[in-house]
Parts: structure tokens; C-alpha cells; sequence
């Protein structure tokens, strides 16, 4: 009588699976947010004028609408590159994440993105029209309308949201330790302008993308140095 065969199965080793890990190269995503969105901020600020919907030469100059038109463009690279930062931060916190401020962070930040691509949508049509009509464009109630809309959806409620992602993180920041005191009150500071003084120059929304710089940057290099080996005598 043939010996009874061991099943195939018993045999086999488990199988292991690997957790994912967050590349490194990930933390790199907050500062391509940073200096794409200041980028297209400081362009069409020095190409529009500062009054939504204002007439002005800017409308019938083929160079100051290329220069929005690539603005726009670097708008949803910028919104790209801010989900991959959300997303850092979030591996930053790990285990110690506070599911309230957590869910108020991942909200304003989902919110802000929407708005940001939302108003550059806006803006691209009312590009596309102004390239058709040329300065003709500025005398229309609509055209006017449209861009007072845009400029309200992305200088008001897209920077106010901006404003509440700060806080956030600066609270998780200052709970969790995982970034110095003075960069939390910093973003304190930065959200409190944002969230009031938004509406008196509009230079004031580069804090937000110079605060994530800031971030960013700190992430950056606690990653490499909590990587690099320890040189041993």
C-alpha cells in the first residue's frame, strides 16, 4: 500500500505581503504644489488687473492672455501634486492620526483642490472668450459677471478652505510633534490672515503655497536624515 502523500498545501510557505510604504520621492509633491500654484498665482496677478471683471488693455494683449493661459494650465498639475501632499501628511501622522482634525484636514483639502480646478476651468473659458472678442470682451455684463464669480470662487472660498487645512495641520502638527512649534504657530499666523485679510491685497494668498514650502521642506529633510545610515567606529 502507497504511504500517504503530505497535501501540496501543507507545504507551502505563507505568503507575505508587503505593507506599502509612501516613496520618498512623495514629499517632494508639496514643494511642485508650492511653486506651481505661486507661479500661476504671481502670472495672472501681473497680467489681470486687480479688480475682477475690470475693463483694461489686458483683454485685446495677445502676450498677458498667453501668459493666464499658462497659469491655467499649471492649475490642475498644482491640484495633482497637493492630493500627493495630502497624502504625506497623512503618512506622516501614522498611528497617532486624531480622526477629527484628521476628517477636517482631508475635507478643507478635498474642497480646496475642487475650487482651485472649478475657478481655472472658469478662467479658461473666460480666456477662450476674451481671445475671441479681444478687448471687446471687457464691455460684456456677462463676461464681467463670469469673472467676478471666478475671482470670488478662487480669492475667497477656495483660500478660506486653505485657511482651515492650515489649522488643521498646524494642530495635528503641534499634537503629534512631527514638525517644530514655531512652523504650527507659523501656519496659525498664515490661516488667521488668510481667513481676514484676504480681500485687502491679493498678495496675500502666497502664504499658503510659501507655508507648504516651509512644510514640505521640513518633511523633506527629517526623510532623508531618518534614512541615512549611522556611521558606526
Amino acid at each position: 500500500m502507497d504511504e500517504e502523500k503530505e497535501p501540496i498545501m501543507s507545504r507551502e510557505e505563507p505568503i507575505v505581503r508587503p505593507s506599502l510604504t509612501t516613496p520618498r520621492s512623495a514629499a517632494l509633491a508639496g514643494i511642485v504644489f508650492s511653486l506651481l500654484l505661486s507661479l500661476a498665482l504671481v502670472m495672472i496677478r501681473l497680467a489681470v488687473p486687480g479688480e475682477p471683471g475690470q475693463d483694461g488693455g489686458w483683454l485685446a494683449d495677445p502676450s498677458k492672455r498667453a501668459t493666464v493661459g499658462i497659469a491655467i494650465n499649471l492649475v490642475p498639475f498644482a491640484g495633482i501634486a497637493f492630493l500627493w501632499f495630502i497624502g504625506v501628511i497623512r503618512d506622516r501622522i501614522g498611528q497617532h492620526e486624531d480622526r477629527f482634525f484628521a476628517t477636517v484636514m482631508l475635507g478643507s483639502g478635498l474642497l480646496f483642490v475642487a475650487m482651485l480646478f472649478v475657478s481655472g476651468a472658469l478662467a479658461g473659458g473666460l480666456r477662450l472668450e476674451a481671445s475671441a472678442l479681444g478687448g471687446a470682451a471687457g464691455g460684456s455684463d456677462t463676461w464681467r459677471l463670469q469673472a467676478r464669480i471666478t475671482a470670488l470662487l478662487l480669492n475667497v472660498y477656495a483660500m478660506r478652505m486653505a485657511a482651515v487645512f492650515m489649522i488643521s495641520v498646524a494642530t495635528i502638527s503641534l499634537r503629534t510633534r512631527f514638525v517644530p512649534k514655531w512652523l504650527a504657530f507659523t501656519g496659525y499666523a498664515s490661516a488667521v490672515v488668510l481667513l481676514i485679510s484676504i480681500g485687502i491685497s491679493p498678495w496675500v494668498q502666497l502664504l499658503f503655497p510659501i507655508w507648504i514650502l516651509l512644510l514640505s521642506v521640513h518633511i523633506l529633510r527629517r526623510s532623508w536624515t531618518a534614512s541615512t545610515p549611522v556611521a558606526t567606529s
